[in-house]
């Protein structure tokens, strides 16, 4: 039984690292997207990604879709950037997003004087745990918290019990960091790349040699490690929590399922959030295909997966540390991404005539089957193919085979839906 008055059904949040990033993330199946402007973003590496005008058109389309766009202002400003910080608001708020993601008090007490209209979201990085942090947010106004990743699904329904109007956010994939609530400074330690001011340098991600010393000699060892074990002890796992979305969503507690990486490439946006969509979908249509879910998250690259802290307590897990590599390839190698004309592809990776290219399409799209002299687009066994007889460019120049980093569009046999994808096994 329910614990709470039945609600709309959650919210699916996307990454929105560009505005081609954008439009992937609501054609595969986002209800919404997130994104950054400059400098207090945390990740304002990918919000050079959009200039104003961008930004602005990315509003516009996520509208035109009947979507939300919610902006990042998470970052922690020093005092010398407040006047900055007002004038950004200024332009958020001309932009009219539907809400501003804020990390501190401080920011949140002035985007309510200065854009009292814009729904405020709090911030991860808030690092909101318990109904007591819940209430005071609650009562400054926020609208909706996004807890933190350490937070227990138990812990959810406790706090969405005590405040049933308050929306709570929580993440279901991506990169995970080994500090609380993503709060390090190593990369700032190490090469001057503050990390609460959007520009981690993923430190934790690194190979490291460990030493011991004693005291007294000064004696200085290198510690050896047995091969194959790894040196990677500060590298999170990627948070993974698709098999679990009928449980979160049965506790009715959850306003909204939000996927990271604003960073990754434009397949990662598109992969999950089909996923994560598919998942949801199947929830409301009395389906469960774990092994579906898997098979895609797998195509991804990825630091292996863990189910973090959501449905499990840290000490009954102990598997969300990749001790052995920075990162690892996915199952599937991305030959192609299909523009957004729909006719023409750009190269990823190495493509040749008359090999056979799976085509990923994005949630819901359609697909028609033909074959003519430049090749083949196909199904088979529920799956959908590309066999290119030719491979012919954009200004009429036939190759024999194409490589990534060639700009050249590629022409199509027919059109298929704007962002989909080619891959292969790898």
């Amino acid at each position: 039984m329910a614990l709470f008055n039945p609600q709309a059904r959650p919210e699916l949040l996307a990454p929105a690292g560009n505005l081609a990033k954008l439009k992937i993330a609501l054609g595969y199946g986002a209800d919404a997207v997130y994104a950054g402007l400059g400098q207090f973003s945390l990740r304002n590496r990918a919000s050079k990604n959009f200039d104003l005008e961008s930004f602005k058109e990315g509003v516009r389309y996520t509208h035109a879709q009947g979507k939300k766009f919610y902006a990042t202002l998470n970052a922690f400003p020093f005092n010398s950037q407040i006047k900055l910080l007002e004038e950004h608001l200024a332009k958020l708020a001309d932009c009219k997003v539907d809400a501003l993601i804020i990390a501190t008090i401080g920011v949140l007490k002035l985007a309510q004087k200065l854009t009292p209209h814009i729904p405020i979201h709090l911030s991860t990085q808030a690092n909101v745990m318990n109904v007591l942090d819940a209430h005071a947010f609650y009562e400054m106004g926020v609208k909706r918290i996004v807890v933190a990743r350490e937070m227990s699904l138990n812990d959810v329904v406790a706090i969405k019990k005590e405040l049933p109007d308050l929306e709570l956010e929580v993440f279901v994939h991506g990169s995970m960091c080994f500090a609380f609530s993503g709060r390090c400074l190593i990369s700032a330690l190490q090469h001057g790349r503050v990390p609460n001011r959007g520009s981690c340098a993923n430190d934790c991600r690194f190979d490291y040699e460990y030493y011991i010393k004693n005291p007294d000699t000064g004696v200085m060892m290198r510690l050896e490690e047995e091969e194959g074990i790894g040196t990677h002890i500060l590298n999170a796992k990627d948070l993974n929590l698709a098999n679990h979305i009928a449980t979160i969503l049965d506790s009715q507690a959850v306003s909204a399922l939000k996927i990271e990486g604003r960073t990754k490439s434009s397949y990662y946006v598109a992969i999950t959030t089909k996923t994560y969509r598919t998942a949801i979908e199947d929830y409301y249509n009395n389906q469960h295909r774990p092994t579906l879910y898997q098979a895609e998250l797998a195509t991804l690259k990825n630091r292996g997966f863990t189910e973090g802290y959501l449905i499990q307590r840290p000490h009954q897990r102990l598997d969300t540390q990749n001790f052995k590599s920075a990162i690892s390839e996915g199952d599937f190698q991305v030959n192609g991404e299909v523009l957004e004309n729909g006719a023409y592809f750009l190269c990823k990776f190495t493509t040749r005539p008359h090999e056979v290219y799976e085509v990923v399409l994005p949630y819901g799209a359609p697909f028609e089957p033909i074959t003519n002299e430049i090749g083949k687009l196909y199904s088979f066994e529920g799956k959908y193919y590309l066999c290119l007889f030719k491979i012919i460019l954009l200004d009429g120049r036939e190759l024999e085979s194409i490589h990534s980093g060639n700009t050249n569009p590629v022409k199509l046999p027919a059109k298929l839906p704007a962002f989909s994808f080619l891959r292969t096994r790898a």
